[in-house]
């Protein structure tokens, strides 16, 4: 008996992780990739157009980026399946895509039959998260570490990382869609959560928790 078709959306803003993403998943008779995005923006559209059973996607890209893609496609779509694939292998960049609503969470440095595994689930209206990230998420709760970033809504933890990457709240505003006002008070009110004073304070908490690399 012949299992239906996955189809299957890829989004890296790097083509050569693409093309690997690409052959590693038609190896398998049941996943088929009808289309590949370079950005957040671009995964959107093609999400719009083409309506795949799963989107793979980068979390870190230029523009938008993966986790306000995410947050764009699900409130429009509200049954999409979206896994996130990074190479952030920091539980709390985890925990905010899956609070977002993503389905998954695969490393890029963990076993490529791991993303095989979650298209996969993901097809089947389930859930999936790399082992290594499952224990982590784990052993961060268990262990109470007080990371202040986890308790971030989506958006405001992509303000925070933007920010801590050196963009102004003007470029902020231009990335995510708001107005300048919205994000200048996003801005406010991290400082206050996070209880930081200074672009610098801010930065290296981001760095300390992993958000940014030192």
């Amino acid at each position: 008996m012949k299992t239906s078709t996955i189809n299957v959306i890829l989004t890296d803003d790097h083509a050569v992780v693409r093309s690997g993403l690409r052959r590693l998943l038609e190896q398998n008779e049941d996943i088929n990739v009808v289309a590949e995005a370079e950005s957040g923006e671009q995964a959107y559209q093609l999400f719009s157009d083409m309506m795949p059973d799963v989107l793979v996607m980068d979390m870190s890209m230029p523009g938008i980026g993966g986790l306000e893609a995410l947050r764009r496609i699900l409130a429009k779509y509200n049954t999409a399946k979206i896994i996130i694939f990074s190479m952030h292998e920091n539980a709390t960049f985890a925990t905010q895509a899956l609070t977002a609503g993503a389905v998954g969470y695969v490393t890029k440095s963990g076993d490529a039959n791991d993303l095989i595994t979650a298209v996969r689930t993901a097809a089947q209206g389930k859930s999936y998260l790399s082992p290594e990230m499952a224990q982590k998420i784990a052993l961060q709760s268990m262990t109470g570490d007080d990371n202040p970033a986890q308790r971030l809504t989506v958006r405001e933890f992509e303000v925070f990382r933007l920010l801590a990457e050196g963009r102004v709240t003007e470029e902020v505003a231009k990335i995510l869609n708001i107005g300048q006002k919205t994000a200048a008070n996003y801005q406010t009110m991290l400082k206050q959560k996070l209880d930081v004073s200074s672009p610098v304070e801010l930065v290296r908490l981001a760095i300390k928790h992993g958000v940014i690399e030192g």
